[in-house]
């Protein structure tokens, strides 16, 4: 049975459970639900709870460890044949994985049934053409070891699957009688329900912090691997990055934070003025109908895809810098290059500046505006003395979390200011950032085990320790200097 109908039987189980939960207290009360601890709805809720839980835990376990059970299986039955002449593990596995689809694919297309995908044999140039017939992808010949435990995969998929489906059905069947049999008058239903909702909560808040630990352990690992193969002194502290795939690399990270945070100061001072006036502004000048309407236009800004702001860039941006400033001044003949990422960087981040400096700004108590002005200071003088010292915690925060995101930034860069790791000042030169290089050493065939493919991991690693540190300063400006009001 497929994955999908398991789950509607189920859902439909789990359905027939709340009926049956909620008719058996009831029936325990004498149809009283007046002589029920909890209300009816609970009572339901408890049995088709339990009975969902019970089935969909065994159907998540068994997709998980089966793939486990049915690889080293065929790769025990290949062990002996192909990946003791020499052939790597991943790649043999591969092509079975690979042939294996391609069979399931045409016995669900109905050009092969089911018995012929297992009786399939021939040479390899034969098993090529034969396969290739079928619709499966295969690009060399295939050897019949592999096309062999290709077809014992699938049966113990199958096999698998079938079995899949009885325990995952017996399991919601078997909570659904164990829940029947909790269900009396006194049973306190709506205590285990709220505890069961309870921890889903917890689990739930829960998954973005198992994701981030998993994220760091990711990193922490392979950038281990890089530095048991690259100096670690060189990494940091080198100012060459010519990484060749040959051997014989320069990986030194100084030329990329240098363009990372060039290009990212060019693009907040640009974007923490523009962003931080149009907030006050609105806060403060504009009337109900003209901030209900440059509001969200400003804020439109943060929808537009980074792939646009490229193109915006590379066609209208960079071109103009070019023609009206680097090359009369004698400072560069490329369009693309720091001042353009930058400038077009900083239009990108302008709405999570002002929309950010524009809530924190209104949070201000109007009674401190009031005092102000009853004082004899002028409108300007308040929002200068009063109004943005008291936000100014907030605002900085605004800023640091806008910094955090020009760091962070890939399509922008690759596009306006090109791939060239170099230490220069003239913000009319090429350069680029660690978010480039991380795209350009993980693109394309590489060996995931050489240092010019793991540097990546280290890249990124240091990209998101300066991202959290940001981040972190930002948090403690924003309590420490926070001023509440009532």
């Amino acid at each position: 049975m497929p994955v999908f109908w398991i789950i509607i039987t189920i859902l439909a189980l789990s359905a027939l459970g709340y009926v049956l939960g909620r008719k058996r207290a009831l029936a325990s009360a004498n149809g009283s639900s007046k002589l029920l601890h909890s209300l009816p709805i609970y009572y339901g809720s408890f049995a088709a709870g339990t009975a969902f839980l019970s089935g969909i835990f065994v159907l998540l376990a068994w997709l998980f460890i089966q793939p486990f059970f049915v690889e080293n299986a065929v790769k025990s039955s290949l062990e002996n044949q192909l990946l003791d002449a020499g052939a790597a593990s991943s790649l043999v596995l591969s092509d079975v994985h690979r042939i294996a689809d391609g069979l399931d694919s045409a016995v669900a297309r109905g050009v092969l049934d089911w018995e012929a995908s297992h009786t399939l044999s021939g040479t390899p140039e034969a098993l090529k053409d034969t396969l290739g017939s079928y619709g499966v992808a295969v690009g060399q010949a295939v050897e019949p070891a592999i096309l062999e435990a290709a077809q014992e995969m699938r049966k113990l998929s199958a096999t698998g699957r079938f079995w899949l489906s009885l325990a995952s059905i017996g399991a919601t069947i078997a909570g659904l009688l164990y829940a029947l049999r909790k269900i009396t008058k006194d049973f306190r239903a709506r205590n285990r329900v709220e505890a069961a909702i309870k921890l889903m909560l917890i689990f739930s808040a829960s998954i973005a912090i198992f994701t981030t630990a998993g994220i760091v352990l990711s990193m922490l690992f392979e950038t281990r691997n890089f530095f048991f193969q690259y100096p670690f002194v060189q990494f940091f502290f080198g100012t060459n990055w010519a990484p060749n795939f040959r051997g014989d690399s320069d990986l030194g990270i100084l030329p990329l934070l240098w363009g990372t945070l060039y290009i990212s100061f060019i693009a907040l001072l640009f974007a923490v003025p523009v962003g931080l006036f149009a907030a006050i502004y609105m806060s403060e000048y504009a009337g109900p109908k003209t901030r209900a309407i440059a509001k969200p236009l400003i804020e439109v800004l943060a929808g537009i895809p980074t792939i646009v702001y490229g193109l915006f860039a590379l066609v209208t941006v960079g071109p103009m810098l070019r023609d009206h400033f680097a090359q009369p001044l004698g400072l560069g003949e490329s369009s693309a290059s720091v001042m353009t990422a930058g400038l077009v960087m900083g239009i990108m981040l302008i709405p999570f500046v002002s929309s950010l400096s524009d809530d924190i700004i209104n949070a201000v108590p109007q009674t401190m505006r009031d005092a102000s002005l009853g004082l004899g200071a002028t409108k300007s003088e308040t929002i200068r003395q009063v109004v943005v010292p008291a936000a100014l915690p907030g605002i900085v925060g605004a800023v640091l979390l806008a910094a955090s995101r020009a760091i962070g930034e890939t399509m922008i860069v690759v596009m306006g200011a090109g791939a060239a790791a170099r230490l220069s000042l003239n913000p009319f030169e090429a350069m680029t950032t660690v978010t480039v290089k991380i795209v350009s050493q993980l693109t394309g065939d590489t060996d995931f085990a050489s240092p010019e493919t793991l540097v990546a991991f280290a890249l990124g690693l240091t990209l998101f320790t300066i991202t959290l540190g940001l981040n972190v300063i930002a948090l403690y400006i924003v309590r420490k200097y926070r001023e509440q009001y009532e």
